[in-house]
């Protein structure tokens, strides 16, 4: 892609009382932003119906392609990618959205061609029962499809859990920003913002530098992670949120939408669980529900799945650990001392042998003695 041709689709983005649509009429009638300047005197030759409000907005561009050639520099300084919507490289699945940004902006290497790209999205406000779902899909997906990438809009709650599991999994992850490339909101996930560059992963947005994160912006944002990706996973949502309207805008991108269930009178869950309900989601408990679906293929054979699960079920237990273990099937937590009474040993050794059950991953200490099983599904 060439700089002119950058510069002046940059150059589009600010024309005053150019909207996305006109200009993406324009775009498809001329066929670059190049053609768009170059002829911007006969507007009304190649658009007989041009308003008088676009005819405006093009003989008044001097401003425009001012900020647009400083925007380069700040590209070129950072050595940021680019990508314009006649751009080769440009997300394919985003191009086919109506509403598809005119110019993006990356700074990482991700690949938003991926052949797998999943959004994962949720409450900002999440349970730890929210963070526990978010890192052991990511995990459990990475086992069959580690070029998966995830993508999601750095924020609070589940967004950022999303991301630094795909890290910790070793998985790219892309963070969609509200804002440009020259700042990171909110500021504590600097870190994480960075070690996603680092590791193939990266930053997004449709931004120029100096815009500031305003809440229209998020609203605005969220068609991009939609639509940007072949399904979009809802792990926790009240009755009203940004993972909804990214729900929706999925459904209207015909993308699948998934949504983990909650308790019925939990606020957070009350999002998902209505998906659920109203059928505009299909209920996921794992990665593999998500592949059936899809239709992607499942590349563990029946024998190595098998073996997995086997190992990953069945650890070896000593009688007394089963006993303990078994006390706490079927519940959400319980107190070490009705464990104890339940599995007939004393109290003492009840609580070294959860200490030891809790090294292994095998038990999760909740505060207060209390404990609950790690991994579902343990015998």
């Amino acid at each position: 892609m060439n700089t002119q041709e950058i510069i002046y689709s940059i150059a589009l983005t600010k024309l005053k009382g150019l909207n996305l649509l006109n200009a993406r009429t324009l775009l498809d009638t001329m066929g670059s932003a190049t053609e768009v300047f170059l002829h911007r005197n006969e507007i009304l030759d190649v658009l007989p119906h041009a308003s008088q409000r676009l005819r405006d907005a093009l003989h008044h561009v001097d401003d425009a392609l001012r900020v647009a050639e400083k925007e380069m520099e700040f590209i070129e300084q950072k050595h940021l990618r680019v990508f314009t919507l006649n751009d080769e490289n440009y997300p394919q699945r985003l191009k086919e959205c109506e509403d598809a940004p005119l110019v993006l902006y990356q700074c990482g290497t991700a690949n938003l061609n991926s052949p797998h790209i999943i959004s994962v999205v949720g409450t900002r406000k999440c349970s730890t029962y929210g963070r526990e779902i978010c890192a052991n899909f990511i995990a459990d997906l990475k086992r069959y499809y580690p070029d998966t990438v995830i993508v999601s809009g750095l924020a609070y709650g589940i967004d950022i859990c999303a991301h630094r599991a795909a890290l910790e999994n070793g998985m790219s992850t892309v963070g969609v920003l509200a804002h440009g490339l020259d700042n990171i909101y909110p500021s504590m996930h600097r870190k994480t913002a960075i070690d996603m560059i680092h590791q193939g992963g990266g930053l997004l947005t449709e931004y120029t530098t100096q815009t500031q994160p305003e809440k229209m912006n998020f609203v605005s944002r969220n068609r991009i992670v939609a639509g940007l990706c072949d399904a979009c996973v809802v792990v926790e949502s009240s009755e009203r949120g940004g993972s909804l309207i990214t729900a929706e805008l999925a459904l209207n991108y015909n993308r699948e939408v998934f949504a983990f269930p909650g308790r019925v009178y939990d606020d957070i869950s009350r999002g998902c669980n209505n998906l659920i309900r109203r059928q505009q989601a299909t209920l996921l408990t794992d990665a593999a529900d998500l592949l059936e679906v899809m239709g992607w293929a499942n590349p563990l054979s029946a024998s190595t799945k098998n073996k997995v699960v086997q190992q990953d079920l069945f650890p070896d237990l000593s009688d007394e650990e089963k006993m303990l273990v078994n006390t706490l099937k079927g519940v959400d937590d319980k107190h070490v001392n009705q464990m104890a009474i339940e599995a007939e040993m004393p109290y003492a050794r009840a609580s070294m042998l959860l200490f030891d059950l809790e090294i292994r991953g095998i038990v999760q200490a909740l505060g207060g003695a209390r404990y609950r099983l790690a991994r579902k599904g343990i015998v």
